[in-house]
Protein backbone atom coordinates (compact mmCIF):
# COMPACT_ATOMS: atom_id res chain seq x y z
CA UNK A 1 0.00 0.00 0.00
CA UNK A 2 1.29 3.77 -0.80
CA UNK A 3 1.29 4.71 2.95
CA UNK A 4 3.03 1.99 4.47
CA UNK A 5 6.39 3.28 6.08
CA UNK A 6 9.48 0.95 8.08
CA UNK A 7 9.51 2.03 11.52
CA UNK A 8 12.44 0.63 14.00
CA UNK A 9 11.18 -0.05 17.23
CA UNK A 10 14.03 0.39 19.65
CA UNK A 11 12.84 -1.16 23.54
CA UNK A 12 14.68 -3.40 25.96
CA UNK A 13 11.70 -4.39 27.26
CA UNK A 14 9.33 -7.35 25.12
CA UNK A 15 6.21 -6.33 25.91
CA UNK A 16 6.98 -3.05 24.91
CA UNK A 17 8.01 -3.83 21.56
CA UNK A 18 4.97 -6.26 20.99
CA UNK A 19 2.96 -3.65 22.11
CA UNK A 20 4.07 -0.98 19.58
CA UNK A 21 5.38 -3.30 16.80
CA UNK A 22 1.04 -4.45 17.20
CA UNK A 23 -0.53 -0.61 17.22
CA UNK A 24 2.14 0.23 14.32
CA UNK A 25 0.96 -2.74 11.79
CA UNK A 26 -2.88 -1.77 12.76
CA UNK A 27 -1.69 1.29 11.46
CA UNK A 28 -0.32 -0.16 8.24
CA UNK A 29 3.33 -0.29 8.64
CA UNK A 30 6.19 -2.34 8.63
CA UNK A 31 7.68 -2.60 11.05
CA UNK A 32 11.52 -4.08 12.53
CA UNK A 33 12.48 -4.58 16.40
CA UNK A 34 15.47 -3.63 17.85
CA UNK A 35 15.79 -5.16 22.11
CA UNK A 36 18.91 -2.95 22.73
CA UNK A 37 21.05 0.04 21.31
CA UNK A 38 23.77 -2.23 19.52
CA UNK A 39 21.17 -4.06 17.29
CA UNK A 40 19.28 -0.94 16.87
CA UNK A 41 22.55 0.72 14.92
CA UNK A 42 23.03 -2.27 13.25
CA UNK A 43 19.86 -2.35 11.54
CA UNK A 44 19.78 0.83 10.13
CA UNK A 45 21.36 -0.35 6.68
CA UNK A 46 17.76 -1.47 6.41
CA UNK A 47 16.70 1.55 5.83
CA UNK A 48 14.03 2.99 8.12
CA UNK A 49 10.98 6.36 7.60
CA UNK A 50 10.63 7.02 11.57
CA UNK A 51 12.78 5.29 14.83
CA UNK A 52 10.59 5.15 17.92
CA UNK A 53 13.38 4.62 20.79
CA UNK A 54 13.08 3.83 24.48
CA UNK A 55 15.31 5.88 26.27
CA UNK A 56 16.19 4.10 29.58
CA UNK A 57 18.00 1.06 27.91
CA UNK A 58 21.40 -0.86 29.21
CA UNK A 59 24.36 -0.18 27.27
CA UNK A 60 23.37 1.99 25.53
CA UNK A 61 21.08 4.70 26.54
CA UNK A 62 18.44 6.50 24.42
CA UNK A 63 20.28 9.54 24.15
CA UNK A 64 23.40 7.83 23.32
CA UNK A 65 21.90 6.22 20.32
CA UNK A 66 19.98 9.04 18.83
CA UNK A 67 23.73 10.95 19.13
CA UNK A 68 24.88 7.52 17.14
CA UNK A 69 22.33 7.97 14.42
CA UNK A 70 22.78 11.33 13.92
CA UNK A 71 26.22 11.45 13.68
CA UNK A 72 26.55 8.37 11.56
CA UNK A 73 25.64 7.96 7.54
CA UNK A 74 22.89 5.48 7.44
CA UNK A 75 20.22 7.03 8.03
CA UNK A 76 21.10 10.99 9.64
CA UNK A 77 18.01 12.44 8.91
CA UNK A 78 15.50 9.73 10.01
CA UNK A 79 13.04 11.12 12.41
CA UNK A 80 13.73 9.96 16.15
CA UNK A 81 10.53 9.87 18.41
CA UNK A 82 11.54 9.12 22.30
CA UNK A 83 8.98 6.87 23.93
CA UNK A 84 9.94 7.23 27.72
CA UNK A 85 8.65 7.55 30.90
CA UNK A 86 10.93 10.47 31.95
CA UNK A 87 8.97 13.72 31.86
CA UNK A 88 11.21 16.05 33.47
CA UNK A 89 12.42 19.67 31.14
CA UNK A 90 16.01 18.29 31.67
CA UNK A 91 15.26 14.95 30.11
CA UNK A 92 13.41 16.41 27.28
CA UNK A 93 16.34 18.48 26.39
CA UNK A 94 18.43 15.84 26.47
CA UNK A 95 16.52 14.51 24.35
CA UNK A 96 16.14 17.64 21.62
CA UNK A 97 20.04 17.78 22.13
CA UNK A 98 21.19 14.21 21.43
CA UNK A 99 18.64 14.57 17.82
CA UNK A 100 15.23 13.95 18.81
CA UNK A 101 12.71 15.13 16.60
CA UNK A 102 9.45 14.56 19.02
CA UNK A 103 8.65 12.38 22.50
CA UNK A 104 6.07 10.33 23.91
CA UNK A 105 5.08 9.30 26.90
CA UNK A 106 4.62 5.78 28.41
CA UNK A 107 2.58 4.40 29.17
CA UNK A 108 1.67 4.85 24.98
CA UNK A 109 -1.32 5.92 23.70
CA UNK A 110 -2.59 4.87 20.87
CA UNK A 111 -4.44 7.96 19.69
CA UNK A 112 -1.15 9.92 20.57
CA UNK A 113 1.19 7.48 18.62
CA UNK A 114 -1.09 7.93 15.64
CA UNK A 115 -1.05 11.32 15.46
CA UNK A 116 2.90 11.82 15.96
CA UNK A 117 4.29 9.45 14.56
CA UNK A 118 1.82 10.69 11.47
CA UNK A 119 3.19 14.20 11.76
CA UNK A 120 6.78 12.72 11.29
CA UNK A 121 6.07 10.67 8.75
CA UNK A 122 4.98 13.40 6.70
CA UNK A 123 8.06 15.36 7.41
CA UNK A 124 10.04 12.44 5.88
CA UNK A 125 8.36 12.25 3.14
CA UNK A 126 8.49 15.70 2.53
CA UNK A 127 12.00 16.11 2.95
CA UNK A 128 12.27 12.81 0.45
CA UNK A 129 9.97 14.41 -2.04
CA UNK A 130 12.73 17.23 -1.95
CA UNK A 131 15.26 15.35 -2.39
CA UNK A 132 13.84 13.26 -5.43
CA UNK A 133 13.37 16.86 -6.76
CA UNK A 134 16.67 18.07 -6.16
CA UNK A 135 18.22 14.99 -8.18
CA UNK A 136 16.03 15.18 -10.85
CA UNK A 137 16.71 18.70 -11.44
CA UNK A 138 20.92 17.74 -11.75
CA UNK A 139 19.88 14.32 -14.12
CA UNK A 140 20.56 15.87 -17.37
CA UNK A 141 24.23 17.19 -15.83
CA UNK A 142 24.36 13.39 -14.41
CA UNK A 143 23.69 11.54 -17.42
CA UNK A 144 26.66 13.52 -19.55
CA UNK A 145 28.73 13.36 -16.93
CA UNK A 146 28.29 9.41 -15.59
CA UNK A 147 31.16 8.22 -17.18
CA UNK A 148 33.90 10.64 -16.22
CA UNK A 149 32.50 9.92 -12.67
CA UNK A 150 33.23 6.59 -13.02
CA UNK A 151 36.81 7.81 -14.10
CA UNK A 152 37.38 10.11 -11.62
CA UNK A 153 36.08 7.41 -8.75
CA UNK A 154 38.97 5.56 -10.48
CA UNK A 155 41.49 8.27 -9.94
CA UNK A 156 40.76 8.51 -6.41
CA UNK A 157 41.18 4.58 -5.40
CA UNK A 158 44.52 4.77 -7.67
CA UNK A 159 45.49 7.75 -5.11
CA UNK A 160 45.27 5.43 -2.14
CA UNK A 161 47.70 3.17 -3.93
CA UNK A 162 50.30 5.11 -5.73
CA UNK A 163 50.96 8.79 -6.34
CA UNK A 164 51.70 8.14 -10.21
CA UNK A 165 48.80 5.90 -10.33
CA UNK A 166 46.52 9.24 -9.81
CA UNK A 167 48.43 11.37 -12.08
CA UNK A 168 48.21 8.79 -14.69
CA UNK A 169 44.55 9.46 -14.33
CA UNK A 170 44.77 12.91 -14.69
CA UNK A 171 46.51 12.37 -18.13
CA UNK A 172 43.04 10.76 -19.05
CA UNK A 173 40.91 13.44 -17.75
CA UNK A 174 43.27 16.00 -20.58
CA UNK A 175 42.46 13.70 -22.81
CA UNK A 176 39.21 13.49 -22.32
CA UNK A 177 38.96 17.29 -22.59
CA UNK A 178 41.09 17.08 -26.01
CA UNK A 179 38.68 14.84 -27.62
CA UNK A 180 36.38 17.46 -27.11
CA UNK A 181 38.36 20.62 -28.11
CA UNK A 182 41.42 20.49 -29.88
CA UNK A 183 42.83 23.22 -28.76
CA UNK A 184 42.40 22.43 -25.26
CA UNK A 185 44.96 19.38 -24.92
CA UNK A 186 48.38 22.41 -24.90
CA UNK A 187 45.79 24.80 -23.28
CA UNK A 188 45.66 22.23 -20.51
CA UNK A 189 49.63 22.12 -20.49
CA UNK A 190 50.71 25.76 -20.23
CA UNK A 191 47.71 26.51 -17.81
CA UNK A 192 49.51 24.13 -15.22
CA UNK A 193 52.92 25.11 -15.96
CA UNK A 194 52.11 28.85 -15.89
CA UNK A 195 50.26 28.01 -12.61
CA UNK A 196 53.15 26.17 -11.32
CA UNK A 197 55.43 29.33 -12.22
CA UNK A 198 53.06 31.74 -10.52
CA UNK A 199 52.81 29.48 -7.22
CA UNK A 200 56.52 29.39 -7.20
CA UNK A 201 56.63 33.17 -7.39
CA UNK A 202 54.37 33.27 -4.18
CA UNK A 203 56.73 31.43 -2.22
CA UNK A 204 53.85 28.61 -1.81
CA UNK A 205 55.37 25.30 -0.26
CA UNK A 206 56.49 22.89 -3.20
CA UNK A 207 53.51 20.50 -1.84
CA UNK A 208 51.09 23.24 -2.75
CA UNK A 209 53.20 24.31 -5.92
CA UNK A 210 53.26 20.79 -7.23
CA UNK A 211 49.53 19.98 -6.26
CA UNK A 212 48.72 23.23 -8.36
CA UNK A 213 50.68 21.78 -11.06
CA UNK A 214 48.66 18.86 -11.51
CA UNK A 215 45.33 20.35 -10.56
CA UNK A 216 44.99 22.98 -12.38
CA UNK A 217 44.37 20.89 -15.72
CA UNK A 218 41.07 20.25 -14.58
CA UNK A 219 39.93 23.88 -14.04
CA UNK A 220 37.84 23.49 -17.63
CA UNK A 221 36.97 20.31 -17.42
CA UNK A 222 32.80 21.55 -16.66
CA UNK A 223 33.12 22.30 -20.75
CA UNK A 224 32.69 18.45 -21.66
CA UNK A 225 29.06 19.24 -20.33
CA UNK A 226 28.72 22.61 -22.54
CA UNK A 227 27.22 21.57 -26.13
CA UNK A 228 29.60 21.62 -29.05
CA UNK A 229 27.46 24.47 -30.97
CA UNK A 230 28.24 27.08 -28.45
CA UNK A 231 31.84 25.48 -27.20
CA UNK A 232 33.11 25.12 -30.78
CA UNK A 233 30.68 28.57 -32.24
CA UNK A 234 32.99 30.55 -34.97
CA UNK A 235 31.56 33.73 -33.71
CA UNK A 236 31.16 35.97 -30.21
CA UNK A 237 28.02 34.36 -28.22
CA UNK A 238 24.65 35.34 -27.60
CA UNK A 239 23.17 36.47 -24.33
CA UNK A 240 21.99 33.55 -23.90
CA UNK A 241 24.76 31.23 -25.30
CA UNK A 242 26.87 33.22 -22.72
CA UNK A 243 24.76 32.12 -19.45
CA UNK A 244 25.08 28.19 -20.64
CA UNK A 245 28.90 28.71 -21.21
CA UNK A 246 29.19 29.90 -17.90
CA UNK A 247 27.61 27.02 -16.33
CA UNK A 248 30.71 24.85 -16.96
CA UNK A 249 32.29 26.30 -13.44
CA UNK A 250 29.86 25.02 -11.64
CA UNK A 251 29.82 21.74 -13.90
CA UNK A 252 33.03 21.19 -13.51
CA UNK A 253 33.14 22.06 -9.77
CA UNK A 254 30.18 19.25 -9.35
CA UNK A 255 32.03 16.81 -11.69
CA UNK A 256 35.36 17.19 -9.13
CA UNK A 257 32.85 18.23 -6.03
CA UNK A 258 32.55 15.23 -3.00
CA UNK A 259 36.12 13.32 -2.96
CA UNK A 260 38.44 12.24 -0.46
CA UNK A 261 41.32 12.81 -2.88
CA UNK A 262 43.45 16.46 -2.17
CA UNK A 263 43.85 16.78 -5.96
CA UNK A 264 40.52 16.75 -6.98
CA UNK A 265 38.94 18.76 -3.75
CA UNK A 266 42.57 21.45 -5.62
CA UNK A 267 40.65 20.73 -9.38
CA UNK A 268 37.06 21.52 -7.97
CA UNK A 269 38.46 25.22 -6.43
CA UNK A 270 39.91 25.68 -9.61
CA UNK A 271 36.88 25.29 -11.52
CA UNK A 272 34.54 26.78 -9.45
CA UNK A 273 36.60 29.92 -9.03
CA UNK A 274 38.98 30.90 -12.22
CA UNK A 275 36.89 32.88 -13.74
CA UNK A 276 36.09 35.09 -10.52
CA UNK A 277 37.74 38.47 -10.71
CA UNK A 278 39.28 40.55 -8.07
CA UNK A 279 36.66 43.49 -8.20
CA UNK A 280 33.55 40.82 -7.85
CA UNK A 281 32.29 41.41 -11.38
CA UNK A 282 33.29 37.20 -11.88
CA UNK A 283 31.16 34.77 -12.22
CA UNK A 284 29.78 31.98 -10.92
CA UNK A 285 28.97 33.48 -7.26
CA UNK A 286 31.09 36.96 -7.71
CA UNK A 287 33.30 36.74 -5.37
CA UNK A 288 35.75 39.69 -4.50
CA UNK A 289 39.12 40.31 -3.24
CA UNK A 290 40.44 37.85 -1.01
CA UNK A 291 37.54 35.80 -0.94
CA UNK A 292 38.57 34.40 -3.59
CA UNK A 293 40.43 31.42 -2.85
CA UNK A 294 44.07 31.80 -3.74
CA UNK A 295 44.31 29.42 -5.95
CA UNK A 296 41.54 30.61 -8.63
CA UNK A 297 42.95 34.06 -8.64
CA UNK A 298 46.52 32.49 -9.52
CA UNK A 299 44.32 30.53 -12.53
CA UNK A 300 42.55 33.36 -13.37
CA UNK A 301 45.86 35.49 -14.40
CA UNK A 302 47.30 31.85 -16.15
CA UNK A 303 44.04 31.56 -18.14
CA UNK A 304 43.41 34.72 -19.05
CA UNK A 305 47.06 34.99 -20.93
CA UNK A 306 46.75 32.01 -22.51
CA UNK A 307 43.10 32.93 -23.75
CA UNK A 308 44.36 36.02 -24.97
CA UNK A 309 47.64 34.95 -26.78
CA UNK A 310 46.15 31.58 -28.67
CA UNK A 311 43.72 30.92 -31.03
CA UNK A 312 40.24 30.29 -30.23
CA UNK A 313 36.94 29.64 -32.88
CA UNK A 314 35.93 32.96 -32.56
CA UNK A 315 39.07 35.03 -32.71
CA UNK A 316 43.41 35.10 -33.92
CA UNK A 317 45.83 35.25 -30.97
CA UNK A 318 46.74 38.78 -30.05
CA UNK A 319 50.28 39.81 -29.64
CA UNK A 320 52.17 39.23 -26.75
CA UNK A 321 52.60 42.99 -25.96
CA UNK A 322 48.83 43.65 -26.50
CA UNK A 323 47.95 40.72 -24.07
CA UNK A 324 50.35 42.03 -21.69
CA UNK A 325 48.63 45.33 -21.99
CA UNK A 326 45.45 44.35 -21.58
CA UNK A 327 46.23 42.42 -18.19
CA UNK A 328 48.02 45.66 -17.02
CA UNK A 329 44.92 47.39 -17.41
CA UNK A 330 42.79 44.61 -15.64
CA UNK A 331 44.75 44.63 -12.13
CA UNK A 332 42.98 45.08 -9.27
CA UNK A 333 39.98 44.84 -11.38
CA UNK A 334 39.82 41.25 -12.87
CA UNK A 335 43.15 40.38 -11.29
CA UNK A 336 44.90 40.40 -7.48
CA UNK A 337 47.55 42.62 -7.66
CA UNK A 338 49.99 40.56 -5.37
CA UNK A 339 49.80 37.75 -8.56
CA UNK A 340 49.75 40.33 -11.64
CA UNK A 341 53.31 41.41 -9.94
CA UNK A 342 54.51 37.80 -9.63
CA UNK A 343 53.81 37.03 -13.46
CA UNK A 344 55.36 40.35 -14.62
CA UNK A 345 58.21 39.28 -12.18
CA UNK A 346 58.29 35.70 -14.16
CA UNK A 347 57.90 37.33 -17.94
CA UNK A 348 60.61 34.70 -19.23
CA UNK A 349 59.64 31.75 -17.58
CA UNK A 350 56.17 32.06 -18.94
CA UNK A 351 57.00 32.81 -22.07
CA UNK A 352 59.61 29.84 -22.37
CA UNK A 353 55.99 28.02 -21.43
CA UNK A 354 54.36 29.46 -24.16
CA UNK A 355 57.03 28.80 -27.39
CA UNK A 356 57.35 25.13 -25.38
CA UNK A 357 53.72 24.05 -26.30
CA UNK A 358 52.41 26.82 -29.06
CA UNK A 359 50.01 25.43 -31.24
CA UNK A 360 51.54 24.09 -34.59
CA UNK A 361 49.62 25.64 -37.27
CA UNK A 362 49.89 28.98 -34.92
CA UNK A 363 51.69 31.93 -36.16
CA UNK A 364 51.92 34.50 -33.62
CA UNK A 365 51.96 37.63 -35.32
CA UNK A 366 54.36 40.37 -35.20
CA UNK A 367 54.81 41.31 -31.61
CA UNK A 368 54.69 45.25 -31.11
CA UNK A 369 56.94 47.54 -29.37
CA UNK A 370 56.54 47.99 -25.31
Amino acid sequence: MGDRKRILIVDDEPANRDLLEALLTGMGHATELAADGYQALAQLRLGFDLILLDVMMPHLDGFEVARRVRGGTECPDTPICMVTTLSGKEERLRAVEAGANDLIAKPVDQTELKVRTASLLRTKAAQDALQRHQAELEATVARRTEALRQALQEMAEAQRRTHQAQLETIERLALAAELKDADTALHLKRMSHYCHVLARGLKLSPPECELLLHASPMHDVGKIGIPDAILLKPGQLDAAEWQIMRTHTEIGARILGESTSELLQAGEILARTHHEKWDGSGYPRGLSGAAIPRWGRIAAVADVFDALTSRRPYKEPFPTETAFQIMREGRATHFDPGVLAVFFDNLDAVLAIKERYREPAAAEPPTQPP
